[in-house]
C-alpha cells in the first residue's frame, strides 16, 4: 500500500499548517518511521466505529455503503447480550435506555460479512462540581520545607498544607503530578516524565509515620533539610532504605489489621499491581530497557508474573506492592482530611500527557503507546524550533483494539483520591503532534485521535468519581475544539499572561468562561514576582535562552495590566489587586501559586533546559509552618472575596 494512502487511513497528517502559518509536508523517511511505530489498522466496513452515544440525545448511526442489508446487530458486555436487533434500513437507530457503559459491538449483514467495534454509552456530560466559585491553593509538593520531612515534601506536609489552605479560604490544594518516577534513577525527577501514570512517586511517602519504621541516619536526614535544592538522590537513599527496613519488619510482624488492609488494597488495583511490582522487580534484575530484556519478559504475561511472585523474587515484588500501598493510603488521608475541613475540591491533580518510553506504562501497553514516537509540538511563535517532550504517548488504533481500556486506567488511578484533575495537553484528545526517534521536533506530524470516544471515556469516569476534569487546551488550537470539549463538560484552562488581544491589551473579567480554571501562570511561566521584576527575561538570557520578548515589550505588558486592572476599578498593581481581578471573573476554579504568595522570582521549570537550571528541584523560601506568617492573609481573603470559605480547621 502506498505510504501516504496508509498515512490517511491511520489519521495522519501528511502536511499542516504549523502555529507560525507555515505549511508543513512529511518527510517520507519520517513517514516510514511512524508507520512503522503504529499499530496495523483495519478499516471499518459496516458502521463509522467506535460508536459513541450520549444518554439524552438523539442515538443513531449511518450504516456504510458496503453493508447488505439487513443487518442483524448485538450489543455485548463480559460475553453478556445487553440489547440485540436489525436494521432493514442504512440508519440504524440506537436504544434509548443503554445504561452506561463499554460494550463491544457486534454487526454481521446478509452477505456475512461481519466486524466487532467498540460502542460507548457516556453520561451527557462530565461531573460539574457542587460549587459555585472558589480558589485553589497551587503547590509544587516536592519543593515544601518543614522542620520534619527528609528533605522534599511529603503526605504529611500535604495534610498540612490542606489545613493552611482551609485557613486561607481556599476549598482545595493543586499539586504537580504525583506519578510514579524512577527509584533508582533520582536524578529524573520531573514528574511530567513518568515511569507510570497508574502508581505514585513513593518518595512522597513519610515514613516515619508507618508503624514498621525504625530509625534513619540523623546527620544524612539534616542535611538533606538544610539544602535550599532538592537531593533528589541523598533522599532517595534515605527513604528506600527505611521503606525495606519497614517492609521487613510489616512481613515479620504486621498486625491484622494492616496485613488485611494490604490485601484489600492489592484487591483494588488488582492485575496493574501486580504487573507494575513485576515490572519494577525485572528492571531491577536486568538494568537494561525492557526491550532489551530476554525474550520472555518482554512483553507482559500475567502467568509468568505469577510463576516470578513464586520465586525467588517473591519478597522484592511484595515490597514494591507495599511501597504503593503506604503512598495510596497516604494520599487518600490527605484526601479525607480535606474532606473533613469541608472543603469543595479536595485535590486537583495534575496529569502528565505521556510517559517515558522504558517505563512500566509503555511495557504494559504495547498496542497502545508507541515507544518509538514522542508527543511534542509543532513551531510556533514562542517555540520556533518545535518541542519534543521526549514522552510516549497513546495512539489511536491501539486504544480502539483495546476498547480504550489503557486510557481509562489512567484517568481511574489519577481520580482515585481527587476531586479535579487537569489534563496536561489535552488538544492530543484530538490529535497528537508527534516526532519519530531520530528526528528533529519541526519534523513532527499531527495523527488523529478518536476525540469523541475519548471525551467518552473521560465523562464516564468524571461522574463515576465526581472528579471536574479541567483540560489543558493552550498552544495551537484547532476551530471548534474548546466548543466540543465544552459541550461534553470539559472545563478549560485560562491562564491570563495569554489572555491579551492583538494590541496586547489584557482581557477583561467577562472574558472568562464559567466552567474553566483560570490562573495567572503555570509551572512552565513566570511567577508573578519574577514577571514584574523582569527577572524570568534576566535569567534566561542568561542562560543564552531567547526570552521572546524584549523589555520594552515587557514594560508595554506592564502598562495594560495596569490598565485592565484600572478599568475595572482596582487600584494598584500588586499580587493581590491581580488576584482580585481574576477572583471576579465567571471561572468557577481559581488557581493561586504559593510561590506567587510568597514572592518567589524563580519559576518552578524553565523549558529547554536540563542542568542549567534547578528544575522541579528549588524549595520554597520558608517552612510550612512559617507560610502563614509570611503572607498578607488579609489582603490574601479581600483579593478572593466571595470565593473564599469559612474555615472549620
Amino acid at each position: 500500500m502506498d505510504p501516504f494512502t496508509r498515512a490517511a487511513e491511520l489519521g495522519i497528517e501528511t502536511e499542516f499548517i504549523d502555529g507560525q502559518g507555515h505549511r508543513r509536508v512529511t518527510q517520507p523517511a519520517a513517514l516510514k518511521v511512524i508507520l512503522d511505530a503504529l499499530p496495523v489498522r483495519t478499516a471499518s466496513r459496516l458502521v463509522d466505529a467506535p460508536v459513541v452515544l450520549r444518554r439524552g440525545h438523539p442515538a443513531s448511526s449511518v450504516l456504510r455503503d458496503a453493508v447488505t442489508l439487513p443487518l442483524r446487530w448485538k450489543i455485548v458486555a463480559d460475553l453478556k447480550v445487553i440489547a440485540q436487533g436489525e436494521a432493514t434500513d442504512r440508519t440504524l437507530v440506537w436504544p434509548a435506555d443503554l445504561p452506561v457503559g463499554a460494550y463491544r459491538l457486534h454487526l454481521t449483514d446478509a452477505a456475512s460479512l461481519s466486524e466487532e467495534v467498540a460502542l460507548l454509552v457516556a453520561p451527557p456530560t462530565a461531573f460539574g462540581g457542587d460549587f459555585d466559585r472558589c480558589w485553589l491553593l497551587a503547590v509544587q509538593l516536592y519543593g515544601v520545607k518543614s522542620s520534619r520531612n527528609w528533605g522534599m515534601g511529603d503526605f504529611t506536609d500535604l495534610e498540612g498544607l490542606i489545613e493552611l489552605a482551609a485557613r486561607l479560604g481556599a476549598d482545595g490544594v493543586g499539586l504537580n503530578p504525583l506519578h510514579a518516577l524512577f527509584d533508582d534513577r533520582p536524578g529524573d525527577c520531573s514528574p511530567y516524565s513518568p515511569n507510570s501514570r497508574l502508581f505514585l512517586n513513593a518518595l512522597y511517602v513519610d515514613v516515619e509515620k508507618l508503624p514498621e519504621f525504625g530509625t534513619t541516619d540523623p546527620a544524612a536526614l539534616s542535611k538533606a533539610r538544610r539544602s535550599d535544592i532538592v537531593d533528589y538522590a541523598a533522599v532517595a537513599a534515605m527513604k528506600w532504605k527505611a521503606l525495606r527496613a519497614a517492609f521487613a519488619a510489616f512481613r515479620a510482624r504486621a498486625d491484622a489489621r494492616r496485613s488485611k488492609d494490604f490485601e484489600a488494597f492489592r484487591g483494588e488495583r488488582g492485575h496493574l499491581l501486580a504487573r507494575f511490582a513485576c515490572f519494577e522487580a525485572l528492571r531491577h534484575k536486568f538494568n537494561v530497557p525492557w526491550w532489551e530484556w530476554p525474550e520472555q519478559w518482554r512483553k507482559p504475561d500475567d502467568s509468568a508474573c505469577a510463576r516470578l511472585r513464586a520465586g525467588a523474587d517473591r519478597a522484592e515484588i511484595e515490597f514494591i506492592e507495599f511501597v504503593q500501598w503506604v503512598a495510596d493510603r497516604q494520599l487518600r488521608s490527605c484526601r479525607d482530611r480535606a474532606k473533613k475541613l469541608g472543603m469543595k475540591v479536595g485535590l486537583y491533580l495534575d496529569v502528565a500527557v505521556g510517559v517515558q518510553a522504558d517505563g512500566f506504562d509503555a511495557w504494559n501497553e504495547q498496542v497502545a503507546i508507541s515507544r518509538h514516537l514522542a508527543v511534542g509540538a509543532p513551531p510556533d511563535a514562542l517555540n520556533t524550533a518545535g518541542q519534543n517532550w521526549g514522552l510516549a504517548g497513546f495512539n489511536a488504533a491501539g486504544l480502539e483494539a483495546r476498547s480504550f481500556e489503557p486510557y481509562r486506567d489512567m484517568l481511574r488511578a489519577s481520580m482515585r483520591h481527587a476531586g479535579a484533575i487537569r489534563l496536561d495537553h489535552v488538544l492530543g484528545l484530538n490529535r497528537l503532534y508527534l516526532v519519530p526517534h531520530g528526528f528533529s521536533a519541526s519534523d513532527g506530524v499531527y495523527v488523529q485521535m478518536p476525540f469523541e470516544a475519548l471525551l467518552a471515556v473521560t465523562v464516564q469516569e468524571s461522574q463515576a468519581h465526581r472528579c471536574v476534569v479541567i483540560g489543558e487546551d493552550l498552544g495551537t488550537v484547532p476551530e471548534g475544539f474548546r466548543e466540543r470539549m465544552a459541550d461534553w463538560g470539559i472545563w478549560s484552562y485560562l491562564v491570563m499572561m495569554f489572555e491579551r488581544d492583538e494590541r496586547g491589551m489584557f482581557r477583561g473579567i467577562d472574558h472568562y468562561a464559567a466552567d474553566a480554571l483560570v490562573t495567572f501562570n503555570t509551572h512552565d511561566l513566570s511567577t508573578y514576582a519574577g514577571w514584574r521584576s523582569f527577572g524570568d527575561l534576566a535569567q534566561k538570557r542568561s542562560l543564552g535562552i531567547d526570552p521572546g520578548e524584549s523589555d520594552d515589550e515587557r514594560w508595554h505588558a506592564l502598562h495594560m495590566l495596569s490598565e485592565a486592572l484600572r478599568h475595572h476599578g482596582i487600584d494598584g498593581h500588586d499580587l493581590h489587586a491581580m488576584v482580585a481581578f481574576l477572583s471576579r471573573t465567571r471561572s468557577r476554579l481559581l488557581a493561586i501559586s504559593l510561590e506567587d504568595l510568597l514572592g518567589v522570582v524563580d519559576q518552578p521549570n524553565i523549558p529547554g533546559t536540563v542542568d542549567e537550571h534547578p528544575n522541579w528541584r528549588r524549595k520554597l523560601p520558608v517552612e510550612l509552618a512559617e507560610i502563614a506568617g509570611a503572607i498578607n492573609v488579609a489582603a490574601l481573603k479581600d483579593a478572593t472575596g466571595p470565593r473564599s470559605r469559612q474555615s472549620t480547621a
